[in-house]
């Protein structure tokens, strides 16, 4: 009976593990396309190439913190 529970239990986990990662993805791809929108609005003002600037780098470090997060959870070093 403890091993059906503790199945249950896990199968449980596992879906919202599941979830959890659709949901990240989905923000990932929030932020990428929210970011393409300030590019977008930077290039149309006049003497906006510094905040253009600013926005590339940081979608660039988005991208980065994206892929430390990623890392450190299946390392399962995530704080």
């Amino acid at each position: 009976m403890s091993d059906n529970v503790d199945n249950l239990v896990l199968e449980h986990l596992r879906a919202l593990r599941g979830g959890q990662d659709r949901i990240e993805g989905e923000l990932r791809e929030i932020g990428a396309r929210l970011t393409s929108l300030e590019a977008c609005t930077a290039g149309r003002r006049d003497g906006a190439h510094n905040y253009e600037e600013i926005i590339r780098q940081q979608s660039s470090i988005d991208q980065i913190k994206a892929r430390i997060d990623r890392i450190e959870r299946r390392l399962e070093i995530a704080g």
